[in-house]
């Protein structure tokens, strides 16, 4: 099975069309080339690395952006000057591009190259208006009152005492 009919979900939820997107991009992916090698790990509840395998290029060479939840990771292959010397070349130095989806409220921390990996490190920061609030339970509800009504029931509370 090739695609996935996302029509019965379509006729009773609204706003669901970016999953069926996600879907189809997970799906073409899967097919796209697996270079360069890639961990995705878990280092806390909210935080997430991503460690790439790029031996053989520099700082210079690697390019990240973080754009509309997408993480753009590209590396241009430096310059090859001594292409005649080797006899075997088995370290691939391909350019290479390669994209992830991140999901709302994942913010790219900051990137580390070292020792041929590259460290990109991810957190999940969800804004304080979306977080769950507790919710105390009070006696009655209070209604905002008018100034006026708001002395008129003082007084008529004044008359009730005193009588």
């Amino acid at each position: 099975m090739n695609s996935f009919d996302f029509s019965p979900l379509f006729r009773t939820a609204i706003g669901f069309d970016r999953l069926a997107r996600l879907v189809d991009t997970a799906r073409v992916a899967a097919d796209a080339p697996s270079y360069p090698p890639y961990n995705i790990e878990r280092t806390a509840d909210d935080a997430y690395t991503l460690t790439m395998a790029v031996a053989g290029f520099g700082q210079d060479d690697i390019e990240i952006t973080a754009q509309d939840n997408v993480l753009l990771i590209a590396g241009r292959a430096p310059q090859a000057t001594d292409e005649g010397r080797y006899l075997h070349r088995g370290i691939a130095g391909r350019a290479f591009e390669r994209r992830f989806v991140l999901a709302d409220h994942i913010r790219v921390e900051g990137a580390n190259l070292e020792n041929g990996l590259l460290h990109v490190a991810l957190r999940r920061e969800v804004p304080e208006a979306l977080k769950p609030r507790r919710i105390a339970i009070g006696g009655r509800p209070q209604q905002p009152a008018l100034e006026g009504r708001a002395e008129a029931a003082n007084t008529q509370e004044g008359q009730v005492q005193a009588a």
